[in-house]
């Protein structure tokens, strides 16, 4: 479900249905400068914590706190520190001390405002506070407005890997201002982009080929590309959770090139040196690899595939990523420990070309060997 929204310019509405749970996603231009009349329908009381991060909070809070005190909401922030390394146990800690500090209660809604770190942490704050207050997602990155801030997956990483402790929680609402991304840094801008990319070659060919034609467009600072970009991909992971919430089936096809990425980044230590978007665009470039080793997709999509991210400026192997001296067996180590795999038995999502991606299990280690082994000498 779509539709223009009121309050922003050139807005559109998307809807995740989920029963009683459904919420809605705005995506366009001014709706943190809206974000009071937007969000006061979904809330049981008037009093807002904002969590954000220290470079967010300098960019786009004094919007967000005008947005809500206009509606008549009292507003409160947290600051946390920026980087994937908050994403820990002792940061969690922090965040829930500090909230009960202020003395909250289940009338009190947390607003995330800032990229997937963020909404991570503050989703998961939400979902244990009190046993489980209302949230609303205000994401700033590209990444985060396709992909981690819609449909509810919380969490935390650990020294086992990444997003392994955490929980299913819905936010009420997600405001996609597509303003807040004139303000990230090209790297940043890039690394969202690859999730993008993703949803085109999971089911949707014809959205990939418009990703080959406006990617370096959306990239240079098309607005209009940005909020399709943006809106496509809402929509796409918008009926993909209505479809299967907790990812039991068809929502597991999302994660396509993740099992390689999150080995990447686990091994690069998530210290900022190895972007979640960049470690996912590597990990298309070698599921695409690995599918073509095993038989089932055309070489030529997947050399259609490395040669579109490397156009857009993102790396296609872990090389790329200054991994070429970890081990293929430590990274697959790492694989197996992937919250997707069961009983250790390796599961990627593969393909059989660009738009028709599956969910395969107890993928052999050898062949994963050979595509590592390969791609560290490129």
């Amino acid at each position: 479900m779509s539709g223009p929204l009121t309050g922003g310019e050139g807005a559109e509405t998307l809807r995740v249905e989920l029963d009683t749970r459904g919420y809605d996603i705005h995506v366009g231009s001014g709706l943190l400068d809206h974000a009071g009349a937007l969000a006061a329908p979904f809330m049981r009381g008037r009093r807002a914590v904002v969590v954000t991060d220290s470079i967010v909070a300098d960019l786009h809070l004094p919007r967000l706190r005008h947005g809500l005190e206009s509606a008549g909401i009292a507003v409160e922030d947290i600051v946390v520190t920026p980087g994937e390394e908050t994403k820990s146990f002792a940061n969690l800690r922090s965040l829930l001390d500090e909230l009960l500090d202020r003395r909250i209660d289940r009338a009190t809604t947390i607003f995330a405002l800032g990229g997937g770190v963020v909404g991570d942490l503050a989703g998961f704050a939400a979902s244990v506070a009190l046993r489980g207050i209302d949230f609303v997602q205000a994401p700033t990155t590209l990444l985060a407005q396709v992909d981690s801030s819609v449909g509810g997956k919380t969490g935390i990483n650990t020294r086992h890997g990444k997003n392994l402790v955490g929980s299913f929680y819905q936010p009420r609402l997600v405001l996609a201002d597509t303003d807040t991304l004139a303000t990230l840094p090209a790297r940043e801008l890039a690394a969202g982009y690859a999730e993008v990319v993703k949803y085109g070659l999971i089911d949707d060919p014809d959205f990939f080929a418009w990703c080959e034609s406006h990617g370096p467009a959306l990239l240079a600072g098309d607005a209009a590309a940005r909020r399709k970009a943006v809106v496509e991909s809402c929509r796409a992971k918008a009926r993909t959770v209505a479809a299967d919430e907790r990812e039991a089936g068809s929502r597991a096809l999302l994660n396509l090139g993740h099992t390689f990425a999150h080995a990447a980044e686990a091994a690069a230590g998530y210290d900022g040196g190895v972007l979640h978007g960049e470690a996912v665009a590597a990990g298309m470039a070698l599921a695409f690899d690995l599918s073509v080793q095993l038989g089932l997709c055309p070489a030529e999509d997947a050399a259609r595939v490395r040669r579109h991210l490397a156009t857009t400026g993102l790396p296609t192997d872990f090389a790329a990523l200054g991994l070429a001296n970890r081990s293929p067996d430590s990274l697959i180590d790492a694989m197996r420990q992937d919250k997707k795999a069961e009983g250790g038995a390796l599961t990627f999502v593969l393909v059989q070309g660009i738009g028709h991606a599956f969910v395969a299990r107890d993928v052999q280690a050898d062949a994963v060997r050979r595509v590592l082994t390969r791609a560290q000498a490129a």
